[in-house]
């Protein structure tokens, strides 16, 4: 009799008896090249594809394909080859682009002002919607083969994780959305963003207010209880908001760089430091789940 068994968390596939997970690799790959395909034929580069939205949201948009094209698909593609060689950190790491790119491509199909401004994105919708869809696949498929056994963190990073994710619940009711909800309720025409896009305006504050600070409180919560589903999910979470960090950065300098009325480089500097504090976190998670095996990461055979 044979008995094939692998390791679980640093090389071969992810269980005893599981097959390589293909399909994840597979979704995320196919994602990242949505990604690039969709930067590549808006007004990044070729402007095959015109959004329909304000000069204000276009420099945004702009900032989050210039983050798409030349971060997170590549980093989807690192993915892809990691859920094959070292398959945990592979699948959180998908799993974590998977729910960055659902958020993204949500906002870029719902947050058009159709209709009233100029364009032709309305056209790609397929190609939007396929993004959106491998989105999804990506994140589930990646999510559900990731083993519960994951390996301990320790208390500092915990913490650190957790006080982190409290502060960005802060950061984004406090320093990014009250006061421009408070001017679009007082003095609209003052503020131009709300003014020439209200659609992509409301659209933000509905996902980031009613979505990224009531996960990123109960999960902070949750580290800092030392809860085990909390350090589950802070790895596709804190994965997820490095990556929204750079895309956010990316649109505060291109609308610094294109002298937009709406640009604030304080709130630029926010986000890279947030992006700064969340990649680092995130690699002090991933750290363990990269390093080689001490044993043969191949398939071990005992017959008897």
């Amino acid at each position: 009799m044979t008995i094939i068994s692998t390791p679980g968390l640093h090389g071969g596939p992810p269980a005893t008896g599981l097959r390589r997970p293909v399909l994840p690799a597979a979704a995320v790959a196919a994602l990242g090249a949505g990604i690039a395909l969709t930067a590549l034929l808006g007004p990044l580069v070729s402007d095959l594809m015109r959004y329909r939205t304000s000069p204000t949201t276009l420099n945004q948009l702009l900032g989050s394909d210039a983050a798409g094209l030349f971060v997170i698909a590549p980093l989807a593609v690192v993915a892809a080859v990691l859920v094959f060689r070292r398959p945990v950190a592979g699948l959180l790491l998908a799993s974590g682009i998977g729910a960055f790119a659902v958020y993204t491509y949500l906002q870029v199909i719902v947050g058009q002002e159709y209709l009233r401004l100029p364009g032709n994105v309305e056209r790609f919708f397929p190609l939007l919607l396929a993004v959106f869809v491998l989105a999804e696949a990506t994140f589930v498929l990646a999510w559900r083969a990731v083993p519960t056994d994951l390996p301990p963190v320790s208390r500092r990073l915990e913490l650190a994780a957790g006080g982190a994710l409290l502060a960005v619940v802060v950061f984004l009711v406090f320093g990014q959305h009250l006061r421009p909800m408070l001017l679009a309720w007082s003095d609209p025409a003052s503020l131009t963003e709300y003014a020439s896009s209200p659609t992509p305006f409301w659209l933000v504050k509905l996902m980031d207010l009613g979505i990224v600070v009531p996960i990123a409180a109960i999960t902070g919560i949750g580290l800092l209880r030392r809860a085990a589903w909390a350090r589950r999910v802070a790895y596709p979470l804190l994965t997820a908001y490095a990556l929204l960090g750079v895309s956010v950065t990316a649109m505060g300098v291109v609308m610094s760089l294109h002298a937009d009325p709406d640009a604030a480089p304080g709130l630029t500097v926010g986000f890279l430091v947030f992006t700064a504090i969340f990649a680092g976190l995130a690699a002090a998670l991933y750290r363990p789940l990269l390093r080689r095996p001490t044993a043969d990461p191949g398939e071990r055979h005992a017959s008897g």
